[in-house]
């Protein structure tokens, strides 16, 4: 029996262990989604941004954010033990939920590129993902006072995405929009440079959700593992589709960010519910949140005049909002289509409230520090230029094969590097 035990934990911590490295190479999809959703001058500060976020999310995520999210309850409001994983041996667990750490501050990334200087970018991931995020965390699944509730969010549709796209929100609207977004009642299309890039990104999500959301069975359940997934798959197909059909019917074509896009918010939508729907349940889920993402995207955009280049407000934060109310409605328990009653929809409603205002009051509140000491966006003159060139001094394209005859620039980053070697030549 014993033997029997022993296999069957190392199959759920293989199976964890897995979910996690989908999780983490989902870095890779946002990086290459915001590299094709925004400008070819802004694309190496894009891949710098998801490269440190990753990085210091995990680091700063063991000294002192997975103490805070899974320490011992005090008050139901947060952790106070386990800092730097002192006295816990769960160490697969602790590599699941940081992955998930860093996945929450990316969502911020997008919204706030091309603009957004990279250090004070970078101070807001240490607060992020060292507390705000872990906070959130602890109140639903570290059994801090929303477990008690009986809140439902199975792997992170208001946990991961709706944290991360309230923090987008505050900081696109305190920083700003984009130069030439806006003009008057105008509002102008900047198109992004490599639809491709965006799709390539698209895919690989697509598959990292797959260990997001199955991984968050935290065992290889044989029940329980084949239903998440295909929720996630049905979900995600089912918002593709609505989307397109939704983007023909309104704009005459099918438009594709949008549809891109659509998958992504079918997916935010299921990963509350991922364990407690139907399959008929998830595709239904997903077609509703393909519309309400697009429709979404257009009132930031052209009411609010919030400046998003890759919709991160919209498929996180109204597609995290929607799949955690759909948890009420088609949780096949307990949910008001099934008899349940609206009492877990009302759950849902106070924790969706209770994350939005601490998300928005403590992302608005670290920015509102880091512009005592620095500012917050890049300089005009920078913005034009691109971020590659002014925060990092290359370029993420080489044009010179393109642009025949071009003169090359004996001020970039490679040119300065060229000279150093030959000042240093031993003849």
């Amino acid at each position: 029996m014993e033997s029997i035990e022993a296999v069957q934990s190392s199959v759920d911590m293989i199976w964890m262990m897995m979910g996690a490295i989908l999780v983490f190479f989902m870095h890779a999809g946002f990086a290459m989604v915001e590299t094709g959703f925004t400008r070819s001058k802004n694309t190496v500060n894009i891949l710098m941004k998801n490269l440190l976020t990753v990085s210091i999310g995990s680091v700063l995520y063991f000294i002192v954010g997975f103490a805070f999210m899974f320490g011992p309850s005090t008050f139901g409001l947060i952790g106070t033990e386990g800092f730097a994983l002192l006295g816990r041996e769960d160490i697969g667990f602790f590599v699941f939920q940081a992955v998930f750490a860093a996945t929450c501050a990316t969502i911020i990334s997008g919204a706030v590129a091309e603009r957004m200087k990279l250090s004070s970018y970078l101070l807001l991931v240490i607060a992020m993902t060292g507390f705000i995020y872990p906070v959130v965390g602890h109140w639903v699944w570290g059994g801090g006072w929303l477990t008690e509730l009986g809140f439902i969010d199975f792997a992170g549709s208001s946990v991961v995405h709706l944290t991360g796209a309230v923090g987008a929100l505050v900081a696109a609207w305190m920083i700003g929009p984009r130069l030439g977004k806006y003009s008057g009642k105008t509002v102008h299309v900047i198109p992004g440079h490599s639809i491709p890039l965006g799709a390539l990104g698209v895919f690989i999500l697509w598959l990292g959700w797959f260990g997001f959301n199955g991984g968050s069975t935290l065992a290889a359940d044989s029940k329980l593992v084949p239903l998440v997934i295909a929720n996630t798959l049905l979900a995600g197909s089912a918002a593709v589709l609505s989307t397109a059909l939704h983007t023909k019917l309104r704009y005459k074509q099918i438009d594709g960010s949008l549809t891109l896009n659509g998958a992504l918010s079918g997916l935010v939508g299921i990963t509350a519910g991922c364990a407690n729907v139907s399959l008929l349940g998830a595709i239904t889920i997903g077609l509703i949140a393909g519309v309400i993402m697009t429709e979404s995207i257009r009132f930031f955009d052209v009411k609010l005049k919030i400046d998003d280049p890759v919709g991160a407000i919209s498929v996180h934060g109204i597609g995290g909002i929607w799949g955690t109310l759909a948890v009420g409605l088609f949780d096949t328990t307990n949910g008001a289509l099934y008899g349940g009653g609206f009492s877990i929809v009302g759950i849902q409603l106070i924790g969706i409230a209770a994350i939005v205002v601490w998300t928005a009051l403590t992302v608005g509140g670290s920015l509102y520090v880091i512009r005592l000491f620095t500012s917050l966006r890049v300089s005009k003159e920078e913005e034009k230029m691109g971020l590659d060139y002014a925060e990092h001094g290359t370029n993420a394209y080489e044009m010179h094969d393109v642009l025949r005859g071009a003169p090359s620039r004996s001020d970039d980053f490679a040119s300065r590097l060229t000279q150093l070697g030959k000042s240093v030549q031993v003849r």
